[in-house]
């Protein structure tokens, strides 16, 4: 088994003009086996999936569809037949590696022995001859692994009635071509017969002569009459050979035809050719001796050109190293210039502070302020001195009773004028 197998190695062109549609017939060859494996029950029916097309599979313009939800699909049912196929594989998500999930896929594909020449970037779109070919041959190993094999169809036997019939419409028909022959006859080809009237001809002979005659058949046509007839009617009996299009010998003639015609306009041409080229060769000598000439002639001319343009070098040189120079001295200046305009900034305001009385004004309002602070601080210490003295002669007072009061005699007490 190799995956290489059914022309898919060669070129469409090699492969022949049905290459293109092979893909569709083998999508429609996998949706057959799906259908035996019973996918509809396993995988749509378990991820809640619509049924898929004949040619879901196919990457055509004309069947664009989703390339995530192809490729998803892809991946489920791959491994669904791998397993179904008897080998254990891991269900894949949406979340996976698509690189990884191909690779697994490919090397399940290697160890049933199938060989895979193809990149595995031709899988990642989910659609294409690769991805029909990789699931049409898990589905053909899900099959061998379950025992079922298709067989070729039985057709029923045909009964004589049915024979009848066909030989009736088979009359039918050879009669109406020959009443088309007859009805419309091509005036350029009165005198010629087609081959395909005689055969038909020739078949209705054959259907009514198969019946066995009841005795044997004897000619009673005059043998010169016959040689006449032939005579009168051979310029008549010329037979057509309808030509194929898609006959290879066609093609051969063609291509000897093309072939002739070819070296035989060669040959006329070649003389044209020579001489052009004659024709060529000689313009080209006259030019280049014209080339020497003018340049003899122009030499001196060159050679004042190319020391003017040195010298226009150097000049240039000069100038580049002159602007340079202007350049930096330029820089310098600004930089002089802002300077100056620091400085004379500087000198503006200690001028303008120096002529200003405005500095001397608030000096005298701030003495006035602090004199006034100074007057209010000796009021407040004066009150300040005078509570506390206040305080201290109360003070001083009280002990001084105290002290009287605690010197009189206890037998003086209530001996007095007042009690």
């Amino acid at each position: 088994m190799m995956m290489a197998d059914e022309g898919r190695g060669a070129d469409e062109e090699e492969r022949g003009p049905g290459a293109a549609q092979h893909v569709f017939v083998l999508m429609e060859s996998l949706m057959e086996k799906l259908k035996v494996l019973n996918y509809e029950e396993e995988i749509l029916s378990k991820h809640n999936m619509k049924n898929l097309s004949r040619h879901y599979f196919v990457s055509s313009p004309y069947l664009a569809s989703n390339p995530g939800e192809q490729f998803y699909m892809f991946t489920i049912i791959a491994a669904w037949l791998i397993d179904a196929a008897g080998r254990p594989f891991t269900k894949p998500q949406e979340s996976d590696e698509p690189n990884a999930t191909v690779s697994n896929i490919l090397a399940e594909l290697r160890a049933f022995g199938v060989k895979v020449d193809f990149p595995p970037s031709k899988l990642k779109s989910g659609s294409g001859e690769y991805v029909c070919l990789v699931l049409d041959r898990l589905a053909e190993e899900a099959l061998r692994r379950r025992g079922f094999s298709f067989r070729r169809p039985t057709y029923p036997t045909e009964t004589t009635e049915e024979e009848s019939v066909m030989e009736d419409d088979a009359e039918l028909t050879l009669s109406k071509v020959e009443e088309e022959m007859i009805d419309e006859p091509d005036e350029e080809e009165e005198n010629v017969m087609d081959l395909e009237a005689l055969k038909l001809r020739s078949t209705r002979a054959e259907m009514e002569t198969s019946s066995k005659p009841d005795e044997i058949l004897e000619a009673t046509v005059d043998a010169a009459e016959w040689s006449l007839e032939v005579e009168r009617v051979l310029p008549q009996l010329k037979v057509t050979v309808r030509m194929d299009n898609k006959d290879w010998r066609i093609h051969v003639d063609q291509m000897h035809q093309h072939r002739d015609g070819i070296r035989s306009s060669l040959k006329e041409a070649k003389s044209f050719l020579d001489k052009l080229q004659d024709d060529i060769s000689r313009s080209l000598e006259k030019v280049s001796s014209r080339e020497k000439y003018i340049n003899n002639q122009l030499e001196h001319l060159i050679l004042e050109y190319r020391s003017a343009q040195a010298k226009l070098s150097e000049v240039r040189e000069r100038y580049q190293q002159a602007s340079g120079g202007v350049t930096e001295r330029t820089r310098v200046l600004a930089e002089i210039s802002e300077e100056l305009e620091k400085v004379k900034q500087e000198m503006e305001e200690k001028g303008s502070s120096m002529s200003d009385g405005a500095p001397v004004v608030k000096i005298k309002q701030s003495l006035t302020k602090l004199k006034q602070e100074i007057v209010q601080m000796d009021v407040r210490i004066g009150v300040v001195q005078h509570t506390l003295l206040q305080a201290k002669l109360k003070e001083k007072s009280n002990m001084t009773r105290d002290m009287h009061a605690t010197n009189i005699p206890e037998s003086t007490v209530g001996t007095g004028p007042f009690t």
